[in-house]
């Protein structure tokens, strides 16, 4: 099983450190493993721990929630993971300088997920400077309209960060195009319509959206919201998706762990899942 190390140079790149990094999967004959972590569940140290773990056992990208406390997108599992977090003090200023403090150690693109009012409140620009300086790669805002997205992507990018849009499963298609010609560094399809959550199956449809995806751009696409087994980045696979986000199977499983094996039940989750990627 690969190690991850043979993708630690990705950061050095002048260009998109996630699109260089998907054009390189890519070319390996696999898709990206994502997964995603809450910041600050059950604590940041533990987090950074998480991260080193996660990149370590094969994660090739790491999303990573900011909690907020009316997180429309997110079901119950990582509303009580953000919950968790907050309850613990945790806050944009202190998860940025948690990266900042793995900056030399955690070398993968980090994908920060956030919504439009914890943003706002900090304002764009000093959002996206301040995430630059600590080593993030690209944000998610799933609660920022496309006609927003656009005005806010050149911001993102004036910071080198990637402004990653999603495509639902309601989208109409001439949106779709719009999206994901405007997303950058990949197009985020969300699988199920309603919030994130473990599911027991990945609907067809998601086969249909990814051919549609790529057919209207050149945009790399991976797939989230109810993939939860490495049963299902296979099936992704299979359909042509460039990349398979797991969220809430593995926030479940760090909240279950026992007292001080967080850490490395996240690991053992993490290889489980990187052996469907291949």
């Amino acid at each position: 099983m690969s190690d991850n190390s043979d993708l630690l140079d990705v950061t050095t790149l002048e260009s998109s450190n996630i699109s260089n990094l998907f054009s390189k999967i890519t070319k390996e004959g696999r898709i990206a493993l994502m997964p995603f972590l809450m910041a600050g569940d059950p604590d940041l140290r533990t987090s950074a721990e998480i991260l080193l773990k996660l990149q370590e056992k094969g994660a090739d990208i790491i999303e990573l929630g900011i909690p907020y406390s009316d997180p429309l997108a997110d079901g119950p599992v990582i509303q009580l993971a953000a919950s968790r977090a907050l309850s613990s003090g945790t806050s944009i200023s202190s998860v940025f300088k948690m990266l900042g403090g793995l900056r030399d150690k955690l070398h993968i693109p980090i994908v920060l997920f956030t919504y439009c009012n914890p943003l706002i409140n900090r304002g764009m620009e000093r959002f996206c400077h301040d995430a630059s300086e600590v080593g993030v790669s690209g944000i998610v805002v799933p609660d920022l309209p496309l006609e927003e997205a656009e005005k806010f992507s050149p911001i993102a990018s004036a910071s080198g960060l990637d402004l990653i849009l999603l495509v639902a499963p309601t989208t109409p298609k001439d949106r779709i195009k719009r999206i994901a010609e405007t997303s950058k560094g990949f197009t985020y399809l969300v699988s199920v319509t309603g919030v994130t959550g473990e599911r027991t199956v990945v609907n067809d449809s998601v086969q249909t959206l990814v051919k549609e995806i790529k057919e209207s751009s050149s945009s790399h696409v991976a797939v989230g919201f109810g993939i939860s087994a490495a049963k299902h980045i296979s099936k992704v696979r299979s359909w042509g998706a460039d990349g398979a986000i797991v969220g809430s199977a593995l926030v479940k499983r760090i909240s279950k762990a026992r007292p001080g094996y967080a850490v490395e039940e996240a690991g053992i989750f993490c290889e489980e899942l990187r052996q469907a990627v291949q």
